[in-house]
């Protein structure tokens, strides 16, 4: 139950619904109840009455303008408990989901790395939508419940106070007893059911998403078995779990009628030493009516193990510390002359026990200077990005940015300071222009229009221009379309740190040639670090690094590095 606490914290925010609408669920249940009882007692004296002289002065107006307002009662009362219960619990789900979102988006990559996809977003939705049966499912109605067994008991209590404690205790006991015990029925499978739902989703995502590929590869038979094997898996727990509330219902109606029994036995000989007469039906009613008081409680329970179990697995990403934290504003730096970017010692792997994929790294890149990181694949480039725009922070050294040390920067003036072109340029489900706008939201469509063109993208301004409709990851576009829409986003951004991780990576010799003219125009008086593996424009930068192993092995000018006749002059002799 531990693991319930930050979600009841929540609802402080909205305690006024909450609150009103247990208030209306009580009315509504004292209306249903009231309705039975005295419709009960209303039949038998007006039958006996009619049997006797009382025919005639028995009042049938009144009994029966209390039986039309409990039903309007009733009736206006369950409309006003589920728009009141279900429209703050909404709003609690809806606060609940971003609250999620921004404790989930600082722990990318570090913490979440290992997750799948299907696993966050199955926790963004289903775990999360799970939390309203905390209200809907179990505070309420055992709130609700035992304000009613109390309400019920001191009414009846006012006829006969015996029969009144006896049916109170009945109730008490089995608002006790009946949750532990289905809670400990369910709660195995309402676990298992929560875990089968995520890897079901997991499966489906998986054979949705890879189903050309696996379709050309032949392996496609073999996914989907895998997700109809989870989907078995998950039906199997939904049928226990009907079974499960088949018999708590079952068993309710059984000691339902065993309680109106002993009612009756013990009424037989009349209400509070009076001779029999329609009160005994007032209490046979009301033991009846008093049992929906009872109906939610198993319910709910059973749905605990559901809700324990995604409450566990939103809390192990809500309780998690993220690897890299931002400060509220940035420290202010002290002087303007500094190195705009200085790598001091900069080491750095990313799991215990692998190797360091930076080590001992020493780097100083001045205000406006140009500076090319050269190497092979896994040398380190990528990574040496990556602790500039602070996807990680290393283990040890430290990167200082216009004297002040990364860490000390606050997560929007970052952003602000620098673009990114990755290697992975991700393109929303969205328009052309929503694409567009996330590098500059002012931006107007003469803008967008004139960058698109820069980059030799006319053609997807054919048709519906800018309202092109993109979908999911741009899947209608090449891979050299998605990359020159990243450089389209870094020529509308006017930050005055530029970083290029392979900007030029898939497209063919003339269209790399126009792009890296068009790059060498837009950064001329910005500060540059440019990632590549390839030997182009490598004349252009102030300085190039040689990377071999997380490492700089050879550092300088072009001309310098052709000069020393070292590995930066093997590589360029084996294109020469």
């Amino acid at each position: 139950m531990r693991d319930l606490l930050p979600y009841l914290s929540l609802y402080r925010k909205h305690w006024f619904g909450l609150t009103l609408g247990m208030l209306l669920g009580f009315i509504t249940l004292a209306a249903s109840i009231g309705l039975l009882t005295l419709s009960g007692w209303f039949i038998s004296a007006a039958a006996v009455a009619g049997l006797s002289i009382a025919r005639e002065t028995f009042n049938y107006m009144l009994p029966g303008g209390g039986v039309r307002g409990l039903a309007m009662t009733r009736t206006a009362g369950r409309w006003g408990e589920r728009v009141v219960s279900h429209n703050a619990t909404f709003k609690l789900l809806a606060d609940l989901r971003i609250f999620f979102f921004e404790r989930l988006a600082p722990l990318i990559p570090g913490k979440i790395g290992n997750l799948r996809d299907g696993d966050v977003l199955n926790r963004l939705v289903a775990d999360v939508e799970a939390m309203d049966h905390l209200y809907l499912r179990l505070i309420s109605p055992v709130t609700i419940g035992l304000l009613g067994i109390a309400g019920l008991t001191a009414l009846l209590a006012w006829f006969d106070t015996s029969l009144a404690l006896l049916l109170g205790a009945i109730l008490l006991v089995m608002t006790l007893v009946w949750p532990v015990l289905f809670y400990h029925l369910g709660k195995r499978n309402g676990r298992e059911l929560t875990e089968h739902r995520a890897q079901f989703r997991i499966a489906m995502l998986d054979w949705l998403q890879g189903f050309s590929e696996l379709t050309l590869f032949g392996a496609e038979r073999h996914y989907r078995d895998a997700f109809l094997a989870k989907q078995a898996s998950l039906l199997r727990n939904q049928w226990a779990h009907a079974h499960i509330t088949g018999l708590a219902s079952a068993l309710l109606i059984l000691v339902n009628g065993l309680t109106l029994v002993v009612i009756l036995w013990f009424a037989a000989d009349g209400v509070n030493g009076q001779a029999p007469d329609p009160i005994v039906a007032l209490f046979a009613f009301a033991a009846m009516a008093s049992f929906e008081l009872l109906m939610p409680l198993a319910g709910a329970f059973q749905y605990l193990g559901q809700t324990l179990t995604s409450a566990k697995r939103l809390n192990d990403i809500l309780l998690t510390t993220p690897e890299v934290q931002f400060p509220a504003m940035s420290a202010q730096s002290p002087t303007s002359h500094h190195d705009a970017l200085v790598f001091d010692n900069v080491q750095f792997h990313y799991a215990e026990g692998k190797p360091a994929a930076l080590h001992g790294l020493n780097l100083a890149i001045a205000k406006g200077q140009k500076v090319a990181i050269l190497g092979q694949t896994g040398s380190g480039k990528s990574t040496l990005l990556q602790l500039v725009s602070r996807y990680w922070d290393p283990q040890q050294g430290l990167i200082t940015l216009n004297g002040v040390p990364l860490p000390q920067w606050s997560e929007t003036e970052l952003r602000q300071s620098m673009t990114v072109v990755s290697q992975r340029v991700d393109i929303l489900n969205g328009t052309l222009r929503d694409n567009l706008l996330l590098a500059a939201p002012e931006a107007n469509d003469d803008a967008l229009v004139a960058r698109l063109q820069d980059v030799e993208l006319d053609t997807l301004l054919e048709g519906k221009g800018l309202d092109a409709w993109l979908g999911d990851g741009g899947r209608q576009l090449s891979g050299g379309e998605r990359r020159r829409i990243g450089i389209a986003r870094a020529l509308l951004r006017d930050a005055p740190i530029l970083l290029l991780d392979e900007p030029t990576e898939g497209l063919d010799k003339q269209t790399e040639a126009h792009i890296m003219a068009l790059l060498a125009r837009h950064y001329q008086t910005k500060t540059v670090l440019f990632v590549t593996h390839r030997l182009i424009a490598l004349e252009q930068m102030d300085s190039i690094c040689l990377m071999e192993q997380g490492a700089i092995v050879e550092q300088g000018s072009h001309a310098e590095l052709l000069a020393e006749k070292g590995r930066y002059y093997q590589l360029w002799q084996s294109i020469a």
